[in-house]
């Protein structure tokens, strides 16, 4: 692959997201297939918004069974059967696919990848499996106790199916452990008695009957909401983006923020976060943003590592914001038998935390790598933007709106779409014309796709873990493990706090979010709660830490992608993103670890809220010194110790920590104050003129 010259123009969002699509599993259909896919995904849509507004009849399961006929064998058309590691996404791999000087790696040539006689083979098996229910829907569901050898044969071949379009869409991984624990719920009722993993065993009709037939398995709650809410939010978004928004979140972004050597970070993080509402993906936000962003802060003096670093952090904090955030949190909202409304309410407070830890971690690197301000050739006011498009935001905040005056979240989100559809006839560019609306039907509906592949996988690791109560047995032993260390009922949660995230983040790095927290809130939650952390709290600290596994070395896909748009070194592209996501790793664990903490999840009185923000937001500011070495001027190493035993004491949100954590801070002020004032006097310089910093400040926070 030829290196593209500098001098080649820098590839639109479009055009670099579509060549991290061709580099996942997914295929680049020919013309002729790719057609009928569209119509088949457009029709799909079609059916899921009607049936929100006239439900089936014969209840849920028959719902789910059309759903599922309908993606299933897509995934076998759509995707190919050799999963390859995608070169975007491992740039350290890329052989002479050097970044070229406008940050844009270059683009083979795209070849279209027809399926094969087996890809349609499996397809047709994969349809017939699936609409094999509704010859005889309600004498299908009556037998489920006594299936038939028919019976048990289609289940299993759903199963293996299941697995296929799974390994397809995510790699061997899920599959792999899909597989375990479909042998452990028919080899465990061999185990000896006594130990706390037997159980009393599934022959093989119980199991094809218990994962094909019933409510749980494949047509279980993950696969429920990825028939509902979330195939809902992915026609949004595709509405958002063909309508035109995502252009102009990025456009304001860059429009808000200039004249300061730290705008450039400002604006990717603004960008990050408002791009997010149309992706839904980290991955694919991190992308989107790099091919528009990187080029800017390139201009501004960041370098490849700490700019990947930045776009990485931006576009991982759009799936952690309301108001869509993340699948899982749809499955959260299920879970918990919540509206999906407080689920966002839960989030706002971590949030706000998170992005203020990146702010602040802009702020000290704009002063730490002498960043400069980038002008505008042809500059946009902000207000001018907001006068003119501005209501794309109307459809984001009547999510909000609708969903606070009662209505259920997916008719909230059809409503917003709805709304979205309308106000797009008032930039003629970007109307809603029947040519892009049949597209932003087929692509919604393309896109929920892996997301399919993933819950009916999933639901069936949840099937096992409840039905032979595997997921009770596993938190005893990870409590007991804690206990080993004391008997001191707080170093027992502590232990307990820090091996759930240990475990969810290596789970993260081999399966994707959606799956990890599914796992982890069948297998992991149960051990905190049966310490005493209500249910809320456990399951939103495992979604967090399931969602920042796509920054978690070594597999950190957001920032593996964000290094192959740089050129920079991966590995330290990824310990840059974790430096600046950081504050997201530990600030679950305040609201897990003490009663004040669950006031970050807006629980708890007004007062309670707005103390533990004010805490938790000093903790940041802490965090931020001591990662990034910078208070009023460069720190040294004590300061930055001091800084880091303050931010982990304000962070446990008891009085006694709170002002142990103050004064470590004050000491560490103190100590900079006077390392400072001794450096000023003696005329020495630690790399930096205090004279010319201390000015650079003072424009900076004008």
């Amino acid at each position: 692959m030829a290196t593209v010259p500098p001098e080649s123009r820098p590839r639109s969002a479009e055009e670099l997201v579509a060549e991290f699509e061709q580099e996942r599993p997914a295929r680049k259909l020919s013309p002729r297939v790719s057609a009928a896919v569209s119509v088949v995904c457009a029709s799909l849509s079609v059916f899921v918004l009607y049936a929100i507004f006239f439900p089936v009849a014969k209840g849920t399961q028959y719902y789910l069974t059309l759903f599922l006929a309908g993606t299933l064998p897509l995934i076998f058309l759509t995707h190919r059967g050799t999963v390859r590691v995608p070169a975007l996404l491992l740039p350290w791999r890329r052989g002479d696919r050097t970044a070229p000087a406008d940050g844009v790696p270059d683009k083979a040539a795209v070849r279209h990848d027809k399926p094969g006689w087996l890809d349609w083979l499996l397809a047709a098996a994969a349809l017939a499996v699936c609409l094999y229910p509704l010859l005889e829907f309600d004498a299908f569901i009556e037998r489920r106790q006594l299936p038939t050898s028919l019976d048990t044969a289609a289940g299993l071949a759903m199963i293996v199916l299941v697995l296929e379009a799974c390994r397809r869409t995510t790699g061997w991984v899920l599959p792999a452990f899909c597989a375990s624990f479909l042998v452990y719920a028919y080899y465990g009722g061999l185990l000896p008695y006594d130990w706390s993993l037997a159980h009393g065993g599934f022959d093989i009709d119980a199991i094809a009957a218990h994962f094909f037939m019933g409510t749980d398995g494949v047509y279980g709650v993950p696969l429920n909401v990825a028939g509902t809410y979330i195939v809902l939010f992915t026609i949004f978004g595709a509405v958002l983006d063909i309508s035109g928004a995502g252009k102009f979140f990025i456009d304001l972004s860059f429009a808000a923020f200039r004249g300061s050597r730290s705008a450039p970070g400002r604006t990717v993080t603004a960008a990050g976060f408002l791009l997010g509402t149309v992706s839904g993906s980290g991955t694919a936000t991190a992308v989107s943003l790099g091919s528009v962003a990187w080029p800017v802060l390139r201009r501004a003096g960041y370098g490849k590592e700490q700019g990947g670093g930045v776009l990485a952090a931006a576009g991982i904090g759009a799936i952690l914001s309301p108001p869509t955030l993340g699948a899982a949190a749809f499955i959260i909202a299920e879970y918990l038998r919540e509206s999906y409304l407080t689920v966002l309410l839960y989030a706002l407070v971590p949030t706000l935390l998170y992005y203020l830890g990146i702010l602040l971690a802009v702020e000290i690197d704009a002063r730490k790598h002498h960043t400069q301000p980038v002008v505008d050739d042809e500059p946009t006011s902000a207000l001018r933007l907001l006068g003119r498009f501005g209501y794309h935001f109307l459809s984001l905040f009547m999510i909000v709106g609708f969903m606070a005056m009662g209505l259920p979240p997916f008719r909230a989100v059809v409503y917003a779409t709805a709304l979205q559809f309308l106000l797009s006839f008032l930039d003629p560019k970007h109307r809603m014309t029947p040519r892009r609306l049949y597209q932003a039907l087929a692509e919604g509906s393309k896109s929920v796709l892996p997301v399919v592949a993933t819950c009916a996988a999933a639901g069936m690791i949840v099937a096992v873990v409840t039905q032979t109560g595997l997921g009770l047995n596993l938190a005893s032993v990870i409590v007991d493990a804690a206990g080993a260390f004391g008997e001191n009922p707080t170093v027992t949660l502590v232990l307990t706090v820090l091996f759930a995230a240990v475990a969810v983040s290596i789970l993260g790095l081999a399966v994707p979010v959606t799956a990890s927290f599914i796992i982890a809130a069948v297998i992991i939650a149960p051990a905190l709660l049966e310490l005493g952390v209500a249910t809320h709290e456990a399951y939103m600290f495992i979604f967090y830490y399931a969602v920042l596994s796509e920054v978690s070395p070594p597999t950190a896909m957001a920032a593996a992608a964000s290094a192959a748009i740089t050129g920079g070194n991966p590995m330290r592209t990824m310990v840059a993103t974790w430096k600046y996501s950081l504050p997201a790793f530990l600030v679950p664990f305040a609201f897990v670890l003490t009663d004040n903490g669950a006031h970050l999840l807006g629980t708890g009185g007004l007062w309670g809220v707005l103390w533990t923000t004010a805490v938790s937001a000093l903790a940041v500011a802490a965090l931020a010194a001591a990662t990034g070495g910078r208070l009023l001027g460069p720190a040294g190493p004590v300061e930055r110790a001091l800084c880091a035993a303050a931010a982990l004491c304000l962070l446990y949100l008891e009085p006694v920590a709170i002002t142990a954590g103050c004064a470590a801070l004050v000491l560490a002020l103190g100590v900079h104050l006077v390392r400072r004032r001794q450096s000023t006097l003696s005329g020495s310089t630690t790399g930096e003129n205090p004279q010319a910093d201390t000015i650079t400040e003072g424009q900076l926070s004008s």
